[in-house]
């Protein structure tokens, strides 16, 4: 039943990180009332490592006020990207950034995730709407909304929750509960086995490295891999390592400053260029820790009044590090249709049935793209490593021969069918060699909607069909790559 005119719509996030700061902001351009629950007691703790704002993540900063600002704490990677052998000499090199630039009018922006989120907490047009030290007890739905009771014994209502409590979250264990005591079975065991972790990751970030150049940079090895992006502010590095058995949420580990030092101290002595190893970027580290890396997306993303977003409902490997930005797209996606649902019911609110439909497409959106985002992620993170011979080859004999703008282009079919909030101009963006897709006329997105369902997964495809070819055509050739692939 729908609400009486007099009642306001309320949405209650759990959760402010990048996903959880981002929705209030959209939120508060939709005109949604809003409130935030935060657990911790800061906006911007002193925790994690970098993010990357691609540029569709870029739009929606302009959209939302915030692009210039986040230019200002990020440096460019101006050196390209760089492959390396585990001797840290150059197997392949790329102008990687200058062609994401050309192709899509911005550039990659790397920085540092507490920065990013300083930037989300200072520009927030109310910063009362977002709550600290406020800890989730339990979500309690009924026929006219929902109430969340925190441990401090305050409670919130309104008519929605969103989940952006990230990759452990407690909304979506209560979304579960609730579900499978509603219609037992509906969440079965594989789906809160999802998401996995396969590797664990020693990241942190220093003082720029003079020695080395302003770009992102891969050093392989077998069984893991080393990713850096130095800059000449700072420098960032990630460590990922394959762990002997995958685990899940139930049974991970807790990982302390000790697990730190000793994962730093077995690379300690692995090069990450032609002049340094390891241990000297950890050693003038300003912040370092090992952490989990989870991968998987749900099956489902809502039940009943309850909405998951961000790494809540969808967790990737960070090598192509679009993570972020993919949470960003959901809370994009899912505050576009509340916004149309509560323009078209106003003054009343939307029924329970009406919020069911806006959620169920809002997963049908997101979730085959994210699908596809984490196997092109996957697939990286595999090959970075050396996963298995098949990906070694790949690495070796293959990658280093594919036009320099392979990647670039893969990355940009999934950077331009990104979303952006549709009821807000974007103002002035630079044209690029790549169209957006929203940004198509009508003819031209009929045509490409033809091709859609062959393409969807074109950069995970294009680049096996690339090993294949080399595999089949005999570009596989020399002494001095054979003698590589023994290492």
């Amino acid at each position: 039943m729908a609400g009486s005119p007099s009642e306001k719509f309320r949405a209650i996030i759990v959760g402010g990180g990048v996903a959880g700061l981002v929705a209030s902001h959209t939120f508060f351009k939709a005109g949604i009332d809003h409130v935030v629950l935060e657990r911790g007691s800061e906006a911007a703790p002193p925790t994690g490592a970098s993010i990357a704002i691609y540029p569709h993540g870029a739009r929606i900063l302009q959209q939302l006020g915030m692009l210039e600002q986040t230019k200002a704490i990020a440096d460019p990677l101006e050196d390209g990207a760089t492959n390396r052998w585990p001797d840290g000499s150059p197997v392949q090199w790329s102008d990687l950034w200058r062609f994401v630039r050309e192709n899509h009018g911005a550039e990659l922006m790397l920085l540092e995730r507490r920065g990013y989120l300083e930037v989300l907490w200072q520009n927030l047009p109310d910063k009362s709407k977002v709550l600290f030290n406020k800890k989730v007890a339990d979500i309690v739905e009924d026929d006219d909304g929902v109430e969340v009771f925190l441990s401090d014994g305050t409670s919130e209502r309104g008519d929605i929750v969103i989940g952006a409590d990230g990759v452990h979250s407690t909304v979506r264990e209560k979304m579960w509960e609730r579900a499978n005591r509603l219609e037992p079975g509906i969440i079965d065991v594989k789906e809160k086995k999802a998401i996995t972790t396969q590797w664990k990751c020693l990241l942190g970030f220093g003082p720029g490295e003079p020695q080395m150049k302003n770009e992102l940079s891969v050093v392989y090895n077998k069984g893991y891999s080393f990713l850096l992006g130095t800059q000449p502010r700072r420098c960032f590095y990630f460590v990922f390592q394959r762990v002997k058995e995958p685990w899940t949420r139930y049974n991970r580990p807790r990982y302390t400053q000790e697990d730190a030092a000793k994962m730093a101290a077995e690379v300690a002595d692995m090069p990450v260029s032609e002049t340094m190893v390891f241990g000297e970027l950890w050693r003038r580290r300003w912040r370092g820790a090992v952490v989990d890396i989870e991968e998987g997306v749900l099956s489902r993303w809502y039940y009943g009044r309850t909405v998951l977003v961000g790494d809540t409902a969808h967790k990737i490997t960070p090598n192509l590090a679009l993570g972020g930005n993919s949470g960003m797209e959901s809370v994009v996606v899912l505050t576009n249709l509340l916004h149309s649902i509560l323009t078209s019911h106003s003054p009343s609110k939307p029924s329970h049935d009406a919020l069911t439909k806006v959620f169920q497409s809002y997963q049908d959106q997101r979730l085959p793209r994210m699908r596809q985002i984490m196997e092109f992620s996957r697939l990286i993170s595999r090959t970075q490593a050396w996963d298995n011979w098949i990906l070694k080859m790949l690495s070796i004999w293959v990658l280093p021969y594919l036009p320099q703008r392979k990647l670039a282009n893969d990355l940009g079919e999934i950077i331009r069918k990104a979303p952006m909030l549709d009821f807000v101009p974007l103002g002035d963006w630079k044209k690029g060699l790549m169209e957006w897709e929203d940004m198509k006329d009508e003819k031209e997105a009929k045509k490409d909607g033809v091709t859609s369902n062959v393409l969807k997964s074109l950069p995970v495809s294009s680049l096996w069909a690339a090993l294949l070819v080399g595999l089949l055509f005999g570009g596989l050739g020399g002494s001095a790559l054979v003698s590589r692939l023994a290492i």
